[in-house]
């Protein structure tokens, strides 16, 4: 018996030494995202790659399979949700993790900001870390008693299989537009990542869809698991309705009952009504999820106030698609009314997907009253070729409303001396990041430290 062991072991460990190799030679040779062969005729393609495309998936997907494994399937011994979308990931794991923390859970989170073990907090390098990293912190996580995680799934860890091997007790899809296809280079190729997270989830779990999202029916086509839908929208298993929005926060009416929350937004109400679903779905009892829910506050750099002793209020956000900054404006005009300016300060990430800098553009001078596009993290690229082509979407009208400033302090140092008291500014695509990534090196940056630094010279002057 324990030579078969050993044998098993040997031939699992050489298959995943074969699957590393693998994918040090793609990293090297910068094929990755080659391997989808978007729009290309198949034959066209060396042999080679066609191989690798068959290949590796399967050594990456028997890698996951055997760190879980060798961890004992941790994932089995708590109750994991994954959480997978364009937008909203962050917000919704974030506050099932606290939601569940406030009705006397021990929990973990896995996001985009940090990773959580009970009140223990560190930062995340990535939102869905690899296969050992997310087996050795589930691991622990057990170890400290927590009995439930929530975790984002991005669509780069679900395409890399980092989560094969794991155990999921649900999983929830928040929404999908336009993104990372840089990599993807479809927007079906992005579509089917996100679907594979569905595909996998076993019967005995749960399927929780936004069904105001058209993707959602797709989404779910091939699950196996049970299907429930959420709706601000339409008829769903689960329905809210924005009842009021002012600075303050909203009222909603969840499944026929209200409720006061910290959040403003309608997409922060899709956000709560999934989490509200989920914990429901979780075994929670809907008075519990109601009275802790007015407890739940803002996810850091998801649409975090700033208010400024000169009478104007910043507002510091992730958003980085042209729908996240559509759905950041639409929510602070609820809010504003005619009240006060908006000025936006936003950018675009280099060596990522360029159609999308002119949309991000096109939207941000369509609701703002003035626009000053800056850098975000240039990366390898030219800070002043990504803003010239958010500016190529824009005609002369909407390029008079524009200011173009590289530097990002001083982007946001020309926003505070714009604003005037009752005024908004928006500094979007940063969020809780505090760094810039430029040529390879990560700067300390922090759009809310600067501000806030910006805020006190003017005051003192």
């Amino acid at each position: 018996m324990l030579n078969i062991l050993l044998i098993v072991l040997l031939a699992m460990l050489a298959l995943v030494a074969t699957g590393m190799l693998f994918l040090q030679y793609m990293r090297r040779v910068n094929i990755e995202r080659d391997l989808h062969f978007a729009g290309e005729d198949i034959h066209s393609v060396p042999l080679s790659l066609r191989i690798m495309a068959k290949v590796v998936p399967v050594l990456r997907t028997a890698h996951s399979k055997a760190v879980a494994w060798w961890y004992g399937h941790p994932s089995k011994k708590i109750k994991l949700v994954g959480v997978t979308g364009t937008n909203g990931k962050t917000t919704t794991a974030t506050v099932l993790y606290e939601l569940f923390r406030k009705m006397g859970h021990r929990c973990g989170l896995i996001s985009t900001v940090c990773i959580c073990i009970n009140d223990e907090k560190q930062p995340a390098v990535i939102t869905t870390p690899g296969a050992v990293e997310l087996n050795r912190l589930i691991d622990r996580m057990v170890k400290e008693g927590c009995e439930y995680v929530f975790m984002e799934c991005s669509s780069h860890g679900l395409v890399h299989k980092r989560v094969r091997g794991l155990h999921f007790a649900g999983g929830i899809f928040t929404n999908l537009t336009r993104d990372h296809l840089d990599y993807h280079r479809t927007f079906a190729n992005y579509r089917n990542a996100k679907k594979s997270f569905f595909d996998m989830l076993p019967p005995q779990a749960f399927a929780l869809v936004n069904s105001d999202d058209d993707n959602s029916l797709s989404i779910v086509s091939d699950c196996k698991a049970t299907v429930k839908t959420y709706s601000i929208q339409y008829p769903a298993d689960f329905t809210a309705h924005v009842l009021r929005c002012d600075k303050e926060g909203m009222r909603l009416e969840i499944v026929g009952r209200e409720v006061d929350v910290h959040f403003i937004g309608r997409f922060n109400a899709s956000n709560l009504l999934a989490v509200y679903a989920a914990a429901v779905l979780l075994g929670k009892k809907p008075d519990d999820i109601l009275a802790a829910m007015p407890l739940m506050r803002n996810v850091p750099g998801r649409l975090q106030p700033v208010h400024t002793p000169q009478g104007w209020t910043a507002l510091v956000d992730y958003a980085h698609t042209p729908d996240a900054l559509q759905k950041v404006l639409t929510a602070i005009h609820e809010v504003m009314g005619d009240k006060g300016r908006l000025i936006t300060l936003c950018g675009a990430s280099g060596n990522r997907d360029k159609g999308k800098r002119p949309l991000m553009a096109q939207e941000a001078v369509r609701q703002s009253d003035y626009v000053i596009l800056t850098s975000d993290n240039p990366r390898f690229e030219d800070p002043q070729e990504i803003i010239n082509d958010m500016l190529a979407g824009l005609d002369e009208t909407q390029i008079k409303k524009v200011v173009s400033i590289i530097d990002r302090r001083e982007a946001v140092r020309k926003a505070c001396e714009m604003a005037q008291r009752g005024d908004v500014v928006l500094l979007a695509g940063k969020g809780h990041e505090d760094y810039q990534e430029i040529n390879g090196v990560h700067l300390h940056f922090s759009d809310k430290e600067t501000l806030m630094a910006i805020c006190g010279m003017i005051k003192s002057q």
